[in-house]
């Protein structure tokens, strides 16, 4: 959940300010008889200096155009939900929220693309993208089982397997086995099959005339639901020898 009031400012100044203090290699020289810095406190002088110090890439990682599209992702989640709030007929709604998805989640592939095409490919992006796909993939769930159009128990495994791989990946990552959860075909496919279910079941009629998106969709979702737990189990096992080792 986003922070919010005065923690949405005091939390990113707070960390800032330790980034830039576990970055810095040693003290910056400060001016001795600068009239400017005379009442100011040592550390602050320095922290300010620093921060002046850092290249500016670093901010710059924030808003470039791949980064932006992976926030339109996370800016999209509450768009889709408040468009079934809205006066409209129900297959206007139904249709109007499916483009939205199938546009938002092209990004996808767009802002690894263009981070690749144009070099702008940062740590900050790396970690950012995955986290508006599972954003907006569980928010999109959630929004289904309140419509009536997928089940609460697809919507708990699902939740469910993202939080414990999120969890299992970062604490592999952190011993330096990150590589053994890398992503698998396996993960590749229950993504496929939740990406091609939830446009369908969010557009909930026929489409071109022939095709039964309500029929297809719960059959594809809970196919997912069935590689999500199949995926979960591989990460597991292949986390499993790092797991022995770390409780000996």
């Amino acid at each position: 959940m986003m922070p919010s009031g005065r923690f949405a400012i005091i939390l990113p100044v707070r960390s800032l300010f330790i980034a830039t203090a576990m970055n810095a290699s040693r003290p910056a020289k400060l001016p001795r008889n600068s009239p400017r810095h005379a009442f100011m406190p040592s550390w602050i002088v320095w922290a300010k200096l620093k921060f002046l110090q850092r290249p500016c890439h670093n901010l710059r990682m924030f808003w470039t155009i791949p980064t932006l599209m992976t926030w339109a992702r996370i800016v999209a989640i509450p768009l889709i939900v408040g468009v079934f709030y809205l006066p409209l007929a129900p297959a206007h709604r139904n249709e109007i929220a499916t483009v939205m998805f199938v546009v938002f989640a092209a990004t996808d592939w767009l802002d690894g693309y263009l981070a690749r095409r144009l070099n702008q490919v940062s740590a900050f992006g790396a970690f950012l993208d995955p986290v508006a796909d599972k954003f907006l993939v569980c928010a999109c769930v959630l929004v289904l089982v309140h419509l009536g159009r997928a089940d609460v128990f697809v919507a708990l495994i699902i939740i469910g397997r993202e939080i414990a791989i999120s969890a299992l990946r970062e604490w592999m990552a952190q011993i330096g086995a990150a590589k053994s959860v890398a992503v698998h075909m396996i993960g590749k496919l229950k993504t496929t099959a939740q990406m091609v279910a939830i446009p369908f079941l969010l557009f909930d009629g026929m489409l071109f005339g022939m095709i039964n998106t309500h029929v297809w969709g719960v059959w594809l979702i809970w196919f997912a639901a069935i590689m999500t737990v199949w995926s979960m189990v591989y990460y597991l096992q292949k986390a499993l020898p790092e797991i022995r080792s770390r409780v000996k």
